[in-house]
């Protein structure tokens, strides 16, 4: 395993060296200025990053095409007692209950004899919702409420984490192994048996972790964005797999958890002021490890989803909330009991969003030298090479995840064939460089904020299909498109061909509010629908 994580290191810093020769080559003509030297070292924030994705992404991809389940051993038998834990905060109690007795009547047809329970672990405070929730659990039949339990907090100290380790300190006496499960999770019974068969295979195992994908959907933003990351996922995670081992990845759902030691060691410590940790999963999963415990993920994407935001707003929403627990992990990086590797998964958690802002600061010096350098030509051919390095290596997973597919007819018949699968990348490669130069914006004003001050929330999510009006467009766009309209302003004085280089990395700015009403436009799903655009395997074998 040492040689292994060596070569992703090597991956990397081959990479962070490769794309500074090339920025070299393309800024050195002319000489060097400020805005020249604010893109050098702007463009080294972002390199780790951008390394990373290549490792996962190629040796993913090579993972794939040589075996086509990286996995842990799996051994049927007779599972340990399971208890299936659904923690929600003011949600739709009603559809949770569904999905909950169709799992447990899967599995019990799956597994006779099989002892397993489903526990609705509830943190929910308003009134309106706790009367929902009451009247949704009225619904449940007498044989529903001898599988089903469900519990209240009177308040959610600690957030999920907290939610989750009360239930296992006060009711799960007599359980081995617990399924998490957030409010928009789907499992199928034969995802679980996977988990619980994993765990029976391997006792040094913590937590099992299952790739979990979007569920069909009709919003074009979810529908977009959910069929780029399925590609990208499976690359990245087999990648990841590969070179750490039983030291991975915890995501805090569809995953399964081995009960004693999870209570045992996972108890997440507080912050200075005595603040709760609000992105737990990785805190868990490094806690855990560095008691002799396993964590794993199972490089499978069958019969394990979730249900991705509707919309740009709540995208963005759920993305700075998890900027703001990420961020909280610079606190962690000396905490006793952590192995190394450990200590990596908070680093990479953080890079997920440190790289906004330098992303956001080599845009504008890049803007800032086109406008004021007027010694020599914009450098053309050598800032398209950077450019194809650049994000050929930022989207490999995506990139080659497609690709991986494409190779399969087993897995281009899943996808309605290779014209429409095809269709559906195109389109959601539009998507993602649209989408890609609106978010480094918001994750970098969200810093900012942080920095002066400004006190986060963790509120509820919204999960309902809706639009989203030209009006609220342009209240929470607006700074986006200035800074696009300066950006584009600037790059112009160095020509067109500077503006063309501009535009797949700034052009999304530009276009941020009307995106933002038409990626959420049911007239735009329902079209993309009834062509199979984006399709998902699930939305077509229901067809």
């Amino acid at each position: 395993m040492i040689a292994r994580r060596l070569l992703v290191a090597l991956i990397v810093l081959g990479v962070a060296c490769g794309l500074a020769w090339l920025l070299w080559q393309v800024l050195a003509p002319g000489g060097w200025t400020a805005a020249k030297m604010t893109m050098l070292v702007a463009s080294l924030g972002t390199a780790p990053w951008t390394g990373l994705c290549l490792a996962n992404g190629a040796i993913g991809f090579l993972v794939l095409l040589t075996a086509r389940t990286p996995s842990p051993a799996v051994s049927a038998g007779a599972p340990s007692p399971l208890a299936i834990a659904v923690t929600v905060r003011d949600e739709d109690l009603l559809p949770i209950l569904r999905r909950l007795h169709a799992l447990l009547a899967a599995l019990g047809s799956a597994r006779p004899g099989w002892i397993v329970e489903g526990f609705v672990l509830s943190d929910t405070a308003a009134a309106v919702s706790i009367a929902a929730e009451n009247d949704a659990l009225a619904t449940l039949s007498e044989a529903d409420r001898v599988r089903i339990h469900f519990r209240r907090r009177a308040d959610n100290a600690g957030f999920k984490a907290g939610n989750i380790m009360d239930f296992l300190d006060r009711h799960a006496s007599g359980f081995e192994l617990m399924l998490v499960l957030d409010a928009d999770s789907t499992m199928s019974a034969a995802a679980v048996l996977r988990l619980a068969d994993a765990m029976q295979a391997d006792q040094s195992l913590g937590i099992v972790q299952h790739l979990t994908v979007g569920l069909p959907a009709l919003s074009p933003f979810p529908r977009l964005f959910q069929f780029g990351m399925r590609a990208g996922m499976r690359t990245w995670a087999a990648g990841q797999d590969w070179w750490q081992g039983d030291e991975g990845p915890y995501w805090g759902h569809n995953a399964m958890v081995r009960i004693a030691p999870f209570r045992a060691h996972a108890r997440l410590p507080l912050l200075s002021g005595g603040r709760h940790i609000l992105s737990h999963d990785q805190v868990e999963a490094a806690l855990l490890r560095g008691a002799g415990w396993g964590v794993r993920v199972l490089v499978h994407e069958d019969g394990s989803f979730e249900r991705f935001p509707p919309a740009l707003p709540e995208h963005l929403r759920r993305e700075l909330r998890w900027l703001i627990g990420n961020l909280q992990y610079t606190h962690l990086l000396r905490l006793n009991g952590i192995r190394p590797m450990g200590r990596w998964q908070f680093v990479q958690a953080i890079l997920l969003f440190a790289g906004a802002p330098f992303y956001l600061v080599f845009l504008v010096g890049a803007s800032i030298a086109a406008a004021t350098d007027r010694t020599s030509a914009f450098p053309a051919r050598a800032a398209l090479a950077l450019t194809l390095v650049w994000s050929g290596a930022l989207y490999a997973p995506k990139l080659l995840g497609y690709l991986e597919v494409l190779i399969s007819l087993k897995e281009r018949a899943r996808y309605g064939g290779a014209a429409r699968f095809v269709a559906g990348g195109l389109a959601e490669t539009l998507f993602t460089l649209t989408y890609d130069a609106i978010g480094p914006v918001s994750k970098t004003i969200a810093m900012a904020r942080l920095l002066f001050g400004a006190r986060p929330d963790w509120l509820p999510q919204n999960r309902s299909d809706r639009g989203v009006s030209w009006q609220e467009a342009a209240r929470l766009f607006w700074p986006h498109t200035v800074l696009g309209i300066a950006v584009f302003a600037a790059f112009s004085c160095a020509g067109p061909r500077a503006v063309l280089w501009a535009l797949p990395f700034a052009g999304g700015m530009l276009v941020a509010i009307p995106f933002a009403v038409v990626s959420a436009d049911q007239r735009l799903g329902r079209w993309f629908r009834r062509r199979g655009v984006a399709a998902v395997p699930e939305e077509l074998a229901d067809n």
